[in-house]
């Protein structure tokens, strides 16, 4: 998972994808403001963390602790609010985030051992959620994904390692496809490869 900060002074993880990026000033994205390549009008709904949710998360996250708010020094860490990367000089959050617990919560499943939480960086105010017309977040071709699939019960029916592609979806249409294609799958997570974090869900 995403290490934790160590200091005030350096709240971020070290690289949040697995290769630099490159900036271009002056527009939002990632470090530097780069924008990202997104796919406009995937076939699946990436889900950003909800309204809800992260209200309750600003104040005490998942794992009982209180939100600590920071200025971000660089910018480029993943929101998982708006479901883009963050700017430098925004103030975020990185709380603990149970995403299956919560999904259980609402259909009043019981996921057991699979439960689990860990990092997100979140606004630590309230941002509006993504953009309109905003297809998958966090595409960078060559980067690795797991998805991972769940059944009604939130224990889990399956998962893959995915290489991001070149395409304007990232290859993620295709894999969300297959991953449905289960008639027992209800919920997929996208998740970092490098620290196991969670990226967002999607639901059949």
């Amino acid at each position: 998972m995403t290490p934790l900060p160590s200091s005030p002074a350096s709240p971020l993880a070290p690289s949040h994808a697995t290769a630099p990026l490159t900036a271009t000033p002056g527009t939002p994205g990632t470090p530097g403001g780069a924008p990202e390549p997104s796919a406009a009008g995937p076939r699946h709904r990436p889900l950003p963390i909800a309204p809800a949710v992260l209200a309750a998360l600003r104040g005490t996250d998942d794992a009982g602790r209180p939100a600590v708010p920071f200025a971000d020094p660089e910018g480029g860490a993943p929101l998982r609010c708006c479901l883009r990367r963050s700017r430098p000089g925004e103030s975020l959050a990185l709380v603990s985030y149970a995403p299956l617990r919560r999904w259980a919560a609402e259909r009043g499943a019981e996921p057991g051992a699979y439960d689990e939480q860990g990092p997100v960086y979140v606004h630590a105010a309230e941002c509006g959620g993504p953009a309109g017309g905003q297809g998958y977040p966090f595409l960078r071709p060559g980067a690795v994904r797991v998805l991972r699939r769940y059944d009604a019960r939130g224990r889990i029916a399956g998962g893959r390692l995915l290489e991001l592609t070149d395409a304007p979806d990232g290859g993620l249409d295709a894999a969300l496809d297959e991953a449905f294609e289960d008639p027992a799958v209800v919920l997929a997570h996208l998740r970092f490869a490098e620290f196991g974090c969670f990226q967002y869900e999607v639901r059949r």
